[in-house]
């Protein structure tokens, strides 16, 4: 039987946090169920990592890096890269649409005052 190091109870604390956070925004329909699996992916990976260490160290030998937090970094920061590329989008989206509306409500307000 292991014991869990403090710094371990506070991320399994904050995982399950996470985790529930997910759960409240898929069953309120905020979130579809490909964020829905995504979130739950990565936290169940944060878990994993956390309760086995070894786990991130075989993982990166597999994939031919020296350090499993060499990884856990190398894979943050494409998740990171990849997150900010769909805001990116959305928000671009958004602004469109913004625009869009706006032209249409001016239109409308033209031919009412004609």
């Amino acid at each position: 039987m292991s014991i869990f190091l403090p710094i371990q109870i506070l991320l399994l604390v904050f995982l399950l946090f996470a985790f529930t956070r997910v759960v409240l925004r898929y069953k309120d329909g905020t979130i579809p169920l490909g964020m829905f699996l995504f979130w739950i992916g990565i936290w169940a990976l944060a878990t994993l990592s956390i309760i086995r260490p070894d786990f991130t160290t075989y993982l990166a030998r597999k994939a031919g890096i020296g350090r499993g937090a060499d990884a856990v970094i190398y894979g943050a920061l494409i998740v990171a890269f990849y997150l900010i590329f769909r805001i990116t989008v959305i928000i671009e989206n958004l602004r469109q649409d913004i625009t869009r509306v706006v032209r249409e409500v001016a239109l409308k307000q033209v031919k009412k005052k004609k």
